[in-house]
């Protein structure tokens, strides 16, 4: 019985070791990915601050299309100036 118990501590302290390992690796692995996640998800914390922008912007693309892209985008950098003044 003893034995067993021992046994059993010993299998769990190896699959503990063994898991602390692979969660070391998946993180290590995953690392350019939370990267590129974190750039997208500053895109989209920035969009949802300013809803009313978004979507003009996004309807002038959709209705314009490459045309209007350039003005589209001196505008937004206007706004953003104007907002800090």
């Amino acid at each position: 019985m003893i034995g067993n118990l021992r046994e059993l501590q010993q299998r769990r302290a190896a699959l503990v070791e063994r898991s602390s390992e692979l969660r070391a690796g998946l993180l290590r692995d995953a690392e350019p990915i939370v990267r590129k996640a974190a750039g997208a998800d500053r895109v989209v914390a920035a969009l949802r601050r300013y809803p009313v922008v978004t979507a003009v912007a996004a309807g002038v693309v959709a209705v314009a299309g490459r045309k209007v892209l350039p003005w589209l985008t001196r505008a937004l950098t206007l706004y953003a100036l104007l907002k800090r003044v």
